[in-house]
């Protein structure tokens, strides 16, 4: 709110907020411009909150509806109101007896990562129907966002020096912001990145709100290069010059990490998009968010944009929001697509590693035992406790980061999956075996996983099947000769032809009566006759009644009688074959 704030002040609009933060004084002067018909007040920024838990706030809200000053109602990242969502308030869902307490006021909803499922969800939470509103829809493409992907190293000191190689370098004397997972965590980084030249300042929940305006306006006006941020940070940023977006943690659903990172580059000028991925911080939000409707669910989409080494960026994140993307339209503009970066991926089967990775699972199941993930490859690399040794599985000689990214695949296939207990002081979330981990018990299914070169060096190498064309092409000669070489008749066109010659000719029985009049009649054609030694006799019926019955359930062919089962010898009913009655 403050954001905008200051931007409309710059443009000559009057507006105001109310905020935790306001005066008595504030307040008052506020609340007696909603009713003043000659106030120049055109905006004011209020919370859901305020709406929800103010009812003073609703009683002044409802006088100047009467008096017709309400003119709009604005719902700036209306996919909280949704549960599906990926930043769900409790208090946005309040907004839906705003329709029905203010009739005659349009809303206004906006948001810029919102799935269609959610945007159907929120038109029913704030009783908006289909038919009495229109949708505007851009696409998600930033054609000016470079996105990349770097290995985050587990040491800190390690991730720092990388961050301040970047800065310098690449974007020396450049505003930007880096995105951490915890408070701590943003402090820690803040004091780091200022010991070593780059000015930078935090801005977390936990800040008072004096602190965060200081370090906003000091950011804005480019006194300081970086700001240091949990998710509080950001909600109507619009500062048009932020060459980069470093996210030293992964974010918990692409929703996050296309919003977050939609913060670079507003000027249309190129800027950088930067997640720094490792496992170990897969479950730090997993344990955060797997209480969530699709926490986790969400939380996969973005181990799986961090963890693919071919596709391009772009394509996924257009997959996830239901656009169709052709990787063409990227023009070089992620780390998969750019030819500086780009790599000659190989695939590689990982069934044996997986299949390991379950046979530990089970054996520390029989043991009693739980495993989280960093344990678990400590017992894989041959680290583990001696009640872990002798499962079955062989010690890998992988690298822990192969290992981590076994782990990772094994979570996005369901292979494994997380169980989580709650501690007096943590979530720890464990790992057990998936829904699919019987496939790899009985080596039923091969897995294989595309990765960069000089990775599962050790591994068998999966060849990707060879397109014809592309074959001719590799001759020495141009594919188009290769292409009007003499044309050999495939599998396909011949198991074809065959059809065609083993299909019956249609033949026409009674001319008179078909409905096939185009078609020829075949003189010849010989009717299907009974076999030869048998006869059609009258048909079985039952019957409730002395009516005859048309009901013909059965032919029963001439010759001799069945003989009757012992079962029904003794039986009250008659089952000869010939017309009975039911009896009573």
């Amino acid at each position: 709110m403050e954001d905008q704030l200051m931007a409309l002040k710059k443009l000559g609009v009057n507006a105001t907020m109310l905020s935790a933060s306001a005066t008595p004084a504030e307040l008052k002067q506020t609340q007696e411009a909603m009713l003043d018909k000659n106030s120049p007040l055109k905006i004011l920024y209020v919370t859901p909150e305020k709406l929800a838990k103010s009812k003073r706030f609703m009683a002044k809200l409802e006088k100047m509806y009467e008096l017709g000053r309400f003119a709009r109602l604005v719902i700036d990242e209306v996919h909280c109101c949704s549960q599906w969502g990926h930043d769900f308030r409790p208090d946005y869902k309040f907004l839906g007896i705003m329709k029905r307490q203010f009739p005659e006021v349009p809303i206004l909803g906006l948001t810029a990562t919102a799935t269609l499922s959610v945007l159907k969800d929120v038109q029913t939470i704030l009783n908006i129907s289909l038919d009495s509103c229109y949708l505007f829809r851009a696409s998600f493409n930033r054609p000016n966002l470079y996105y990349q992907v770097r290995h985050k190293p587990a040491a800190p000191e390690k991730v720092i020096d990388d961050m301040e190689s970047l800065i310098k370098k690449k974007f020396k004397g450049k505003s930007g912001i880096v995105y951490c997972f915890s408070k701590k965590e943003s402090e820690e980084i803040t004091a780091d990145l200022n010991k070593r030249g780059i000015k930078s300042g935090v801005y977390h929940a936990d800040c008072s709100a004096a602190d965060r305006s200081q370090v906003h306006q000091a950011w804005s006006s480019n006194k300081i290069q970086v700001v240091v941020a949990t998710v509080a940070f950001g909600m109507g940023i619009d500062k048009p010059d932020v060459r980069f977006v470093i996210h030293h943690s992964i974010s918990k659903s692409m929703e996050n990490l296309y919003q977050e990172s939609g913060r670079a580059g507003r000027d249309d000028q190129q800027a950088h998009c930067i997640v720094y991925y490792r496992l170990a911080d897969v479950f730090r939000q997993s344990s955060m968010v797997f209480t969530e409707q699709t926490g986790l669910d969400n939380l996969m989409g973005v181990v799986d944009y961090c963890t693919n080494t071919d596709r391009c960026r772009r394509s996924m994140i257009a997959r996830h929001f239901g656009e169709v993307w052709d990787k063409s339209h990227c023009n070089q503009m992620c780390d998969h697509c750019d030819p500086q970066n780009r790599v000659n991926s190989q695939t590689v089967d990982i069934s044996g590693m997986c299949a390991d990775v379950i046979t530990i699972l089970d054996h520390a199941a029989a043991q009693q035992q739980r495993l989280t993930a960093i344990k678990l490859i400590d017992t894989w690399q041959g680290k583990g406790t001696k009640p872990m040794k002798g499962s079955g599985a062989s010690v890998t000689t992988a690298s822990r980061e192969e290992c981590e990214l076994i782990l990772a695949i094994m979570l996005l296939r369901d292979y494994i999956k997380e169980d989580f207990h709650f501690t007096p002081y943590a979530t720890i979330s464990y790992l057990v075996p998936g829904t699919k981990a019987v496939t790899m018990r009985h080596g039923s299914e091969a897995v294989t996983v595309t990765v960069e070169p000089g990775m599962f060096e050790a591994l068998p190498k999966v060849q990707k099947p060879k397109d014809k064309l592309s074959s001719a092409a590799n001759k020495d000669m141009p594919s188009s000769t290769a292409i009007k070489d003499k044309p050999t008749t495939s599998t396909a066109q011949k198991d074809k032809t065959s059809l065609k010659k083993d299909k019956p000719d249609l033949v026409i029985i009674n001319p008179e009566k078909s409905h096939f009049k185009s078609q020829p009649v075949v003189s010849n054609a010989k009717k299907r006759s009974p076999r030869p030694d048998t006869k059609r006799k009258a048909p079985i019926v039952i019957s409730d009644n002395d009516e005859p019955s048309t009901m013909d359930f059965c032919d029963y062919l001439a010759g001799s009688p069945p003989e009757t089962p012992k079962f029904l010898a003794d039986s009250p009913v008659d089952v000869s074959p010939k017309k009975q009655k039911r009896k009573s």
